[in-house]
């Protein structure tokens, strides 16, 4: 990796000599400018105003525009010389909360690597300060031409430096606000609650740049000589929202779908949110308006699933008697064998009584 700046990290009375590298890089698609008559490069010039004649890189310096159009030239001679101890270094000027950073100041990133082998035990000693005490060093250093203010923090095993915008450049946002009063429901926002659960958290790592992508699969299929063609992609979705409610529960039905969950799954879903929360989809669909509100195609479905239900009761419960039917006729023939058992008994013991009285007299 190639550095950009030379310098020293000045950590109080210790220097640590380090190099700056560019921590991020561009993987953007370049066009050119070209003749669309007949294709020719369209470039551009550095002319002289006064000779009128291109000039090449070398030849070329700065000057600072006063207030009235004069140039006054500045060389890299008189910059070296500025009495700012900045020119060659970091000044570190505090350490504070990475919390206390707006992130609108945020700009560029690099890495700062030591500078030599006598770097290597300060460079750790800062990277480890930084490490225990999980804050981040403000410092001021110069850079192309201006001084500039940046953030020092750890990265991994290194130490990166993030430039930071100057407090007064970070505009105030004076007029973007809605003007007009706007109040929002709580129903409203328990939704939007159930939304940003459902959408969950994201690998930023597993992001990437899809129009990147097309592009290259256009600039292959020119250089291929094929003519490319455009995959349907999803219809433009309007920028009005008529109802912000149903807006929010088709959102939340949409990302529990592209999560692969299932009605069933989002049915216990809400349920359990139920229980955890005042006001959710679940108590929101259970209000006669919400029900109102209710897609056809639910109602249909709902119909549906109270129609089966109710033939399935009526076919277990014809079942059911069936089954017992037999039952009932087997325990009846059981009994009436039994009744007649005991007529016969009793029959028999009669027969015998009276054979008993007969016998007696005729003695």
């Amino acid at each position: 990796m190639r550095s950009i700046w030379n310098g020293n990290i000045s950590f109080g009375l210790v220097s640590i000599p380090i190099k700056m590298y560019p921590a991020t890089e561009d993987h953007s698609v370049s066009f050119r400018q070209i003749h669309t008559a007949d294709g020719g490069r369209i470039r551009y010039r550095k002319i002289c105003e006064l000779e009128e004649k291109a000039v090449e890189a070398g030849e070329i310096g700065r000057a600072y525009e006063d207030a009235d159009g004069a140039l006054i030239p500045i060389t890299d001679e008189d910059l070296a010389v500025l009495p700012l101890p900045t020119t060659r270094a970091l000044e570190i000027e505090a350490f504070i909360s990475a919390s206390e950073i707006d992130p609108l100041q945020m700009g560029d990133a690099y890495y700062l690597g030591a500078n030599g082998t006598t770097a290597a035990k300060p460079y750790a000693l800062l990277r480890e300060a930084l490490k225990r005490s999980e804050k981040v060093a403000i410092a001021k250093y110069v850079h192309r031409g201006r001084e500039r203010l940046g953030m020092l923090r750890v990265v991994g095993d290194a130490i990166a430096l993030h430039r930071l915008l100057w407090p007064d450049e970070v505009r105030e946002p004076t007029g973007v606000a809605p003007k007009a009063k706007v109040t929002v429901k709580p129903a409203e926002l328990d939704l939007a609650d159930t939304l940003m659960a459902t959408l969950g958290e994201v690998d930023l790592n597993e992001l990437h740049d899809e129009y990147h992508e097309a592009l290259e699969a256009l600039v292959a299929a020119k250089v291929s000589g094929t003519t490319p063609t455009a995959e349907p992609g999803e219809e433009p979705r309007g920028a009005q929202v008529v109802d912000l409610m149903a807006a929010l529960k088709d959102s939340v039905r949409s990302a529990r779908e592209a999560r692969g969950e299932t009605a069933e799954e989002e049915e216990g879903a809400e349920a359990a949110e139920g229980e955890g929360k005042k006001a959710t989809v679940t108590e929101l669909r259970g209000r006669k308006k919400a029900a109102k509100k209710a897609p056809a195609a639910k109602r249909t479905a709902s119909a549906t699933r109270g129609k089966a239900a109710k033939k399935t009761a009526k076919t277990a419960a014809k079942t059911t008697e069936k089954k017992a039917a037999p039952k009932k006729t087997a325990a009846k023939k059981t009994a009436a064998k039994k009744t007649t058992a005991k007529t016969a008994a009793a029959k028999t013991a009669a027969k015998k009584r009276t054979g008993k009285g007969g016998s007696r007299t005729a003695s």
